[in-house]
């Protein structure tokens, strides 16, 4: 059997209808999972579980319409995950937000809550809610789709990295927490070419990649096969911990410039 096979699990995926999670969402089904996917709007859930359904697999696909940033949601979707599927044995916070970009001092605090309560609290939340309607009693994976500016900084997006920061902690800390049951890891990837970053990497896509060790900025498709790992008996002695996917980028020099 390859260690890397989801079959029969059951996973949810927040903010499974578009972009890094949709991904995820279709590598977990490939692998054989069940897939439930939460989002905010019931028309992009509507149409990325469609994609779904053409993927090659067995598993059923099931959306919930839910903000991560409340977590009454965050108990709805885990109580109706394990209702209907009976199990809930992957959690993948991946949904975030990012209200505000500029200097840290000129932050408003509406914005400033609204990136913790979606980013950080919101990770907690449900993460919590996974654990109390099935991990505590039978165990599970959770993966954290954080973001390599937790580990740089940046000039323009610094309030959002701080959030992604709290994340790469809030793992090794709930990794502490939930074991030997549940096990916690976080992905930390670099740019991605996903149509909601399109305006960032299409303009200097040349510029950035002949820049990094690998020459190519990251697809979709590199985190979800690393949140295929990360859910998978494969990494059944890791956790809490953080695979960084950038194509290098945190290991260029000091002094190399765009």
């Amino acid at each position: 059997m390859n260690g890397q096979e989801l079959g029969g699990r059951v996973a949810v995926v927040t903010g499974g209808s578009r972009g890094i999670g949709l991904g995820i969402a279709k590598a977990y089904r490939e692998a054989g999972a069940h897939v439930v996917i939460a989002s905010r709007k019931p028309d992009g859930l509507a149409a990325a579980r469609e994609e779904l359904l053409r993927v090659k697999g067995d598993g059923e696909v099931h959306e919930v319409v839910a903000n991560v940033g409340e977590p009454a949601d965050a108990e709805r979707c885990a109580e109706e995950t394990v209702s209907h599927f009976g199990s809930l044995d992957v959690l993948v916070n991946n949904a975030a937000t990012n209200p505000y970009m500029g200097d840290l001092l000129d932050l408003d605090l509406p914005r400033a809550e609204k990136t913790v309560r979606v980013n950080q609290y919101g990770m907690v939340a449900w993460t919590r809610c996974a654990w109390r309607a099935w991990m505590r009693e039978h165990g599970g994976a959770v993966v954290n789709i954080a973001s390599v500016g937790g580990l740089v900084v940046d000039p323009h997006i610094g309030w959002y990295n701080a959030t992604k920061a709290a994340m790469l902690h809030m793992t090794r800390q709930l990794a502490y927490e939930l074991g030997p049951l549940a096990r916690v890891n976080a992905i930390a990837p670099g740019l991605i070419k996903t149509e909601l970053a399109r305006a960032v990497w299409e303009p200097r896509e040349p510029i950035l990649t002949a820049k990094l060790p690998l020459r190519r900025l990251g697809t979709v498709e590199d985190v979800a096969h690393a949140a295929v790992f990360l859910a998978s008996e494969a990494a059944s002695w890791m956790t809490g911990q953080t695979l960084v996917l950038d194509g290098g980028a945190t290991v260029l020099p000091i002094g190399v410039e765009e």
